[in-house]
């Protein structure tokens, strides 16, 4: 038979476990792990500090009542659990920490039993009110035996939504007037999850979004990775084939630069300057070309004074007329030699 109280809105809440205590499987890791670090905690100590003079652990407070209630605490603490004490030096300074430990422990196991107390008080309460009103229906004819299979179904779906929605009063009003603020609290609650998951489902479009386009450039990229590496080969070809022509380049760079080493040696050496440019060459050789012209019949009647007898007086001042004729021409090719010159500065 199902005891009335089924149909009461449970309690959400369970009995605690006492708080601060070693009860539980991993105790003895638990404590070595905190020697280990009192260890550690002393030995930086005595690399910072130095080591202690003698009489450091009397003034430090190595109480004996301290190391009496750390050793009462942790043999009550590993007997309840089913071990012993492990071996361990008593320092200053892990009786201080243990001490501080136990004092800890005990509070919390304290508190915890003072919780404790007052959840079995109030569980005995919620039975004796249970049994009031299990006798009252009774006594009324409603008792569970009583009622048709539907209204058992309806009670304890009832009392499922009285507990869902943390419903503590039994009456009428009041569990109506409760039903429905725990629905518009619901309700609220249901808003709000849905405002955050369309906040989260618009990150997660965003994401999402974030990561095709990524995944898409991650694809380019490799394809333009595959492509550049098919590209490898010919460019190593090319670029060996302009290695070659630039040694080639550099060599023919360094012949041309003799050459014209050895140019500007000849040209110096016949006495050229800068002055003497193609067209003053071109002029020049144009005044030759016009003295040869008029020289030709002088040079033409001095042969045919060749073919003539010779005669001493004649031959004499012919030779005379003619060398002012020479001299005459010479001092009119210097003077256009210098006048061109003279032109080109």
């Amino acid at each position: 038979m199902t005891s009335t109280n089924e149909f009461l809105p449970k309690s959400k809440k369970q009995r605690p476990k006492p708080a601060g205590s070693l009860l539980d499987p991993t105790i003895i890791v638990r404590f070595d792990s905190i020697l280990r670090a009192i260890k550690q905690e002393e030995s930086m100590s005595d690399i910072v500090s130095g080591a202690d003079p003698p009489g450091t652990e009397a003034k430090s407070g190595f109480d004996a009542s301290r190391i009496a209630e750390v050793k009462a605490w942790l043999a009550s603490q590993f007997d309840a659990a089913g071990k012993d004490v492990p071996d361990f030096e008593y320092t200053p300074r892990s009786i201080v920490h243990l001490h501080n430990i136990a004092t800890v422990s005990q509070a919390k196991t304290q508190a915890a039993g003072i919780v404790a107390n007052d959840f079995r008080q109030k569980a005995a309460e919620y039975r004796s009110q249970a049994a009031r009103i299990r006798e009252i229906l009774e006594n009324v004819g409603l008792a569970q035996d009583s009622l048709s299979s539907n209204v058992v179904t309806s009670a304890q779906v009832l009392a499922n939504v009285a507990n869902l929605l943390n419903i503590r009063d039994t009456e009428l009003s009041r569990y109506v007037f409760s039903f429905l603020v725990a629905m518009g609290d619901i309700s609220l609650r249901k808003t709000g999850v849905q405002e955050k998951r369309a906040k989260v489902q618009k990150e997660s479009k965003i994401l999402l979004d974030y990561t095709r386009k990524a995944i898409a450039r991650l694809t380019y990229l490799k394809r333009t990775l595959a492509q550049l590496e098919d590209d490898v080969a010919p460019c190593e070809g090319q670029m060996d084939n302009w290695k070659t022509n630039l040694a080639i380049m550099v060599s023919k760079e360094r012949q041309y630069l003799q050459q014209y080493s050895n140019y500007k040696a000849i040209l110096n050496r016949v006495g050229y300057t800068p002055e003497i440019s193609h067209g003053v060459l071109v002029e020049m050789a144009e005044h030759r070309k016009e003295l040869e012209k008029k020289t030709k019949p002088i040079l033409d009647t001095l042969r045919s004074y060749q073919d003539l007898p010779p005669d001493k007086a004649l031959a004499a001042l012919a030779i005379e007329d003619k060398k002012r004729q020479y001299a005459a021409a010479e001092k009119y090719l210097e003077d256009v030699l210098q006048s061109a010159l003279a032109t080109t500065e």
